[in-house]
């Protein structure tokens, strides 16, 4: 594990342990807490300018080098509709290995978050359904709902929030 010291982040290969529970890296975004798959969590990295890509969705940031491959970085709190705040040297960038529902490739994308959290452990039987809200809330990027330590964690289905299909089109 190296530390990046410029952003004051870890930057690192993310090993786990599959035990008893499924991990998830968590994060915040305006103050909530999210968490994804750690299985999926290739690298997490400080926040640094990207590329532009014209004409792409306003969630795209752009595209990073990720030694010889190009990557499109998406700013999570565009994607969720949440106001915007200045990145920080707490900003992180995850790169995440997503496969397309349709088809099963896999692509890795990256996604800028307020700042990592922690790691946490929960057993399947710990995960509580997605409540439904009809459909004034879009919830179908969430997958369920855990306690991590008294606070409500959603858990993201990033299959489907980072649709390689819906990524296509920049």
């Amino acid at each position: 594990m190296t530390t990046d010291t410029e952003n004051n982040v870890e930057e690192t290969d993310v090993e786990t342990d599959v035990g008893q529970g499924d991990e998830y890296l968590t994060f915040s975004l305006a103050s909530e807490e999210y968490g994804v798959d750690i299985l999926r969590v290739q690298e997490l990295r400080g926040w640094e300018p990207v590329t532009r890509v014209p004409n792409s969705p306003d969630y795209v940031k752009g595209v990073l080098n990720l030694r010889g491959a190009i990557v499109p970085v998406i700013d999570l709190r565009v994607r969720f509709n949440l106001p915007m705040e200045d990145y920080s040297s707490l900003t992180v960038v995850i790169v995440l290995a997503v496969k397309d529902k349709k088809d099963g490739h896999e692509r890795i994308i990256s996604v800028v978050v307020d700042e990592i959290s922690d790691v946490v452990k929960a057993k399947l039987s710990d995960i509580q359904p997605t409540p439904q809200f009809g459909s004034a809330l879009d919830i179908e990027y969430i997958s369920g709902l855990a306690d991590a330590g008294g606070k409500m964690l959603m858990l993201l289905d990033i299959d489907t929030m980072l649709s390689v299909s819906d990524m296509k089109q920049f």
